[in-house]
């Protein structure tokens, strides 16, 4: 998938992370980027999260900064889809019209 412009989503509520992206030139490379009040804990699965979300829309070239605030892993690959289709310009999904 090709981003298009910066996007975010989620919030910095309890249980819930902020995810802000950026579409980089070809060939950068995923840089990524993770706060978390358990990063000490969770950061592996966390990474987990993000990479398999990334693979799986097909995201190459990306600048991807989390803050976490304890969200579940679900959550996680929620908000970072969601990022990602916000960012692509493409709203299905996303309960943005």
């Amino acid at each position: 998938m090709k981003l298009k412009s910066q996007a975010q989503a989620g919030t910095l509520e309890s249980s819930d992370l902020m995810v802000l992206i950026k579409p980089l030139e070809e060939g950068k490379g995923r840089v990524v980027a993770i706060d978390s009040s358990v990063k000490m804990q969770y950061q592996e699965s966390i990474e987990k999260a993000i990479e398999e979300v990334l693979d799986e829309l097909d995201v190459k070239d990306v600048q991807l900064h989390v803050n976490d605030k304890g969200a579940l892993t679900p959550v996680i690959k929620a908000r970072v889809e969601t990022a990602i289709k916000r960012s692509a310009g493409t709203a299905e999904g996303t309960l943005v019209e």
